[in-house]
């Protein structure tokens, strides 16, 4: 229970802000334990880190599953591309928030990284290129629409890329 919510909340603040802007302290402050409670169930903030991404894809991929379940008028993609998604990078995507962070860090990370990605890639509907096309599609229309401050070209980007990914 404890390592559940020590993950959850980093997951959460490692989305919201980058890894490298969140102390271990932090992590537990907001998930109302002690520094005791991290190191019984963590032996550094890398292993936090791998353990937080992996979360957070498993949250994606959930996600992704009850999308292709669901009989709605909005496309998952629409859904992804929208101005919420956006503005809320520490309740969504781990790969849009995380994905540059990541290509920069520890293999026990990227391999962490890997496997969500191949778990959603695997889910998606339409064969192995068009998952990844789509994947990719939206996890790259979703960064620069944050990185702009203009949110007339932010709207614009999401916009585009929902129309091409139909």
């Amino acid at each position: 229970m404890k390592h559940e919510r020590i993950v959850k909340e980093a997951s959460r603040l490692f989305r919201e802000r980058g890894c490298g802007n969140i102390s271990v302290g932090e992590v537990i402050k907001a998930a109302s334990l002690t520094h005791g409670a991290f190191y019984a169930h963590f032996g550094s903030k890398e292993e936090l880190k791998a353990a937080a991404v992996a979360y957070g894809l498993k949250v994606w991929l959930g996600r992704v599953q009850r999308s292709n379940r669901e009989k709605s008028k909005e496309s998952y993609s629409d859904r992804y591309l929208s101005r919420w998604h956006r503005d809320n990078p520490g309740q969504e995507c781990t790969a849009a928030a995380l994905a540059r962070e990541t290509a920069r860090s520890t293999p026990e990370l990227k391999a962490a990284f890997e496997q969500g990605l191949e778990n959603i890639l695997s889910t998606k509907r339409g064969g192995r290129e068009e998952a990844i096309f789509q994947t990719m599609a939206m996890i790259g229309g979703v960064v620069p629409a944050r990185a702009v401050q203009d949110h007339r070209l932010s709207d614009e980007i999401l916009k585009n890329v929902r129309q091409k990914l139909g």
